[in-house]
């Protein structure tokens, strides 16, 4: 799974229950994205959550 490298954001774990309140695993995953930024001067590929990437953490190389 991917992780966000800013925020460290991660996948987690719950569970889901139906109506008749049967219980079964489920999973909640980051909107993860690869996305080319400047870091130091230099543009690198690294991925990122878009909540981070709305709220400008980082500047992406265009």
């Amino acid at each position: 799974m991917a992780k966000c490298e800013v925020c460290s954001k991660d996948v987690l774990f719950g569970i889901k229950v139906s109506h008749s309140h049967r219980r079964s695993n489920r999973t909640w995953k980051p909107n993860v994205k690869k996305v080319r930024v400047i870091d130091n001067g230099t543009p690198k590929t690294i991925n990122i959550c878009v909540k981070c990437l709305r709220s400008n953490k980082v500047t992406r190389a265009i």
